[in-house]
């Protein structure tokens, strides 16, 4: 594999853990194996090793992303890997009210759920 796929599995593995990863890729089939290659490569390795923002920021967006396209089941391991990224369930809350008025008071409910299943 290539320095954008190594790259993307190391900021990965950073950003979700080892054990997220290592699911994802163990449960790859022969339909899914190229897009867990695709999105390590060009989301990971492409997209969140860019220097113009730092993790903590990527995570914001990430979540605001998540909420807007009401993405709850992804929402739930970006908001450990916010957490692991540095932000604090205080930011992370601030980021959801700041959903509430820009995605719509049902997303931000829905992703005040998740949360409350994820936050310490």
């Amino acid at each position: 594999m290539s320095d954008g796929y190594d790259a993307g599995m190391r900021v990965r593995r950073e950003v979700l853990g080892d054990d997220h990863v290592d699911r994802a890729t163990a449960s790859a089939t022969p339909v899914t194996e190229e897009f867990q290659e695709f999105i390590t490569r060009y989301a990971w390795g492409g997209v969140w090793t860019r220097e113009g923002l730092d993790r903590r920021s990527r995570s914001m967006v990430t979540i605001t992303a998540l909420v807007a396209g009401r993405h709850f089941d992804e929402l739930e391991f970006h908001l450990r890997a916010a957490l692991r990224n540095g932000l604090t369930e205080e930011e992370i809350v601030e980021v959801l009210l700041q959903t509430a008025i820009y995605c719509g008071v049902p997303a931000a409910n829905s992703a005040f759920a998740v949360a409350a299943r994820v936050l310490p």
